[in-house]
């Protein structure tokens, strides 16, 4: 049974998700995400436009949601580590235009640099998480490579 094929790719996927994970590089990137979802949950009190009530409400969906699928899942399912990254990116992405595509005139001074250095450090980390998720997926000579 442990010769099995299926075992055998098995137990290879999860030697690369921790390889990925246990890297300084794939620490530094869960935990810096982490911190700037949570930032970014809360940067409506912090930078003083929680008054601007539809920004503030999306922010912290955003925050929350950033920070669960950045810091949360990085490496425990390896296989979707790689697309994880990009919806991250895509956070990061909906994050800068935010200010001008909620309802409401919320495009103030605060809103709109708060947003853009946020928004920007999510996309960075998301291609870093991409980055390291790609490179640790190049299958090594002989190994996770199976003909059936």
């Amino acid at each position: 049974m442990e010769t099995h094929p299926d075992i055998i790719a098995m137990r290879d996927r999860h030697e690369m998700a921790e390889r990925a994970t246990s890297t300084p590089r794939g620490q530094a990137i869960e935990a810096l995400a982490l911190i700037t979802g949570v930032y970014l949950a809360a940067s409506p009190w912090i930078a003083g436009f929680n008054g601007l009530s539809t920004l503030a409400v999306n922010n912290l969906i955003v925050g929350v949601v950033y920070a669960l699928l950045m810091s949360g899942g990085f490496g425990r399912a390896y296989e979707r580590t790689h697309s994880m990254a990009w919806a991250a990116c895509a956070l990061g992405l909906w994050t800068i235009i935010a200010p001008w595509a909620v309802a409401g005139d919320v495009s103030t001074t605060r809103t709109i640099v708060n947003n853009v250095i946020v928004g920007i450090l999510c996309l960075l980390l998301g291609l870093a998480a991409s980055a390291a998720a790609q490179q640790r997926g190049t299958p090594r000579s002989g190994h996770g490579m199976m003909k059936r």
